[in-house]
């Protein structure tokens, strides 16, 4: 379904491409913690196949899609993650004590199953479902929307496939055999079903009398129902439709407005989960009271050129921004003095 495909996109590359750091905690300030190991490990390199971008991208997405993402985690000799290496959740099993997670149990590619420790798997999950321990996705919590969508695209493919006008009954004045009946369907079919064969001029033999039946797609609204599946893809991943190539209700005036409700009420939810996750497994308990990971989507909310200036020029008249912090947030190198 496309636009399932894109939804998962969209939210998957948005998470990809935004920085992720881990900060240290001060008395009334932070610092990037950029000697930290796992600093390393989330914003440099997470394993040594995959860029930052390709990994949160590929986790995101296999969240969106399964519910769960796993990535088995290299630890060194103090206990800090090293490293950080994708696993294909269709092969991975929970290992279940109860209420309790003891494990988990891996089959790579060659059937070997492995068994792991909580402590060696990053285990990412989507809204919990009747499961709190295991994630459900967008596309099993509204199951039937998805299979309306694909119905509705699998009767679009049939439909010019065998032909877009010439659907209904073949009606003959006496009764056939049944090889006369077979070689009248072929006949048909070969001569007028198919997109290629549309618009052709049927000719009819020995009384043989052609009744349409079914609708037309224009009759049967097709076009609007397709859209319509859009808005419901939408509703599930919390997207805004335009961002899902549906613009019949955008404009350039409210473009920001959208990007900025994508923000807030889709990306918000993917970047707290993804902070609780790697503040909750991958810091060991002295490090969560001193350290915490932070995405930095400021990016995405500070609007045009215009906006952007006002809102400088606001803070800098003001005395909360100086003329360097603005000049940073833009990208400029610092002017001295």
């Amino acid at each position: 379904v496309a636009a399932c495909y894109a939804a998962v996109g969209v939210i998957s590359e948005a998470i990809g491409s935004l920085p992720l750091r881990l900060y240290k905690r001060g008395d009334d300030s932070r610092t990037p913690a950029d000697d930290h190991p796992l600093h390393r490990c989330l914003h440099r390199e997470p394993n040594a196949h995959q860029s930052p971008q390709e990994f949160f991208e590929w986790m995101t997405a296999a969240m969106l899609l399964h519910g769960n993402s796993f990535a088995r985690v290299i630890r060194g000799w103090d206990g800090q993650a090293r490293e950080l290496i994708p696993l294909a959740p269709e092969r991975v099993t929970l290992l279940r004590k109860a209420d309790v997670i003891g494990g988990y149990e891996y089959t790579d590619r060659d059937g070997k199953v492995e068994r792991l420790l909580p402590a060696e798997v990053f285990h990412l999950r989507h809204r919990a479902g009747a499961d709190p321990l295991v994630g459900q996705s967008p596309i099993q919590a509204a199951r039937a929307v998805i299979e309306l969508a694909m119905a509705e695209s699998q009767h679009g493919v049939s439909n010019f496939t065998n032909g877009t006008k010439l659907s209904g009954i073949i009606k003959m004045p006496g009764k056939l055999k049944a090889d006369q009946r077979e070689s009248l369907k072929q006949s048909w079919q070969s001569q007028y079903a198919g997109a290629a064969n549309s618009g052709r001029t049927p000719v009819l033999e020995e009384g043989a009398d052609f009744v349409p039946l079914s609708m037309s797609l224009e009759d049967a609204e097709y076009i609007a129902a397709r859209q319509f599946s859009v808005q419901e893809v939408a509703r599930i991943f919390k997207v805004p439709p335009p961002l899902l190539a549906d613009l019949g209700q955008t404009s350039y005036s409210n473009a920001v407005q959208v990007n900025r409700w994508f923000v807030s009420h889709c990306l918000g939810r993917h970047m707290s989960a993804w902070e609780g996750a790697i503040s909750r497994q991958l810091l060991t308990d002295a490090g969560r009271r001193l350290y915490y990971p932070e995405f930095s989507a400021e990016g995405l909310l500070r609007g045009d050129s215009a906006n952007r200036a006002a809102f400088y020029s606001s803070g800098i008249k003001d005395g909360w921004l100086l003329p360097s912090e603005a000049r940073r947030l833009e990208n400029l190198p610092t002017v001295p003095g």
